[in-house]
């Protein structure tokens, strides 16, 4: 897929600002806004654009708490690997989850709302789970950046 510059500034502007109006968009990028339209659903169809969502604050929504978990399988086997998938995409509390090379198999982002509902959420549903070795876990002290999607050029 070969994206030109209207494309990288279309999806620039509408990874910082998705609620952006199209016109906006079409005045932003140079275009008007039926062709800009076209652009942006073109990329939707190509999967480029994947979702819009809105960006809450999780302290103002009483969960005070970011923690990244890597988590170490006893087993690896692929189904193994989805069982252990499919059991943390079913915890809300799990906000990313990523599998890793080397010693750890999994990288989980899990937000709680105080220290002792993280507790409980990892023994309840973290350390107990099957073909799980061990958990490490690191709190999170302050967040200095979290940007959204990509760096977007050429």
């Amino acid at each position: 897929m070969r994206l030109d510059d209207i494309d990288r500034a279309i999806l620039a502007l509408l990874q910082n600002d998705g609620r952006m109006t199209n016109i906006e968009l079409a005045t932003s990028v140079g275009l008007t806004a039926p062709p800009c339209l076209r652009r942006v659903k073109s990329l939707e169809q190509q999967g480029v654009i994947r979702a819009y969502h809105a960006d809450l604050d999780p302290a103002a929504l009483g969960y005070s708490i970011t923690v990244f978990a890597m988590v170490s399988l006893k087993s690896q086997a692929e189904a193994d690997l989805r069982a252990f998938e499919s059991h943390v995409a079913a915890l809300p509390e799990v906000r990313e989850c990523h599998m890793l090379n080397g010693e750890i198999d999994f990288m989980l982002k899990v937000v709680a709302r105080d220290l002792q509902s993280f507790q409980t959420f990892l023994t309840a549903h973290l350390t107990s789970a099957p073909n799980v070795a061990s958990v490490k876990t690191s709190l999170t002290i302050r967040t200095s950046k979290a940007l959204p999607g990509v760096p977007i050029g050429e």
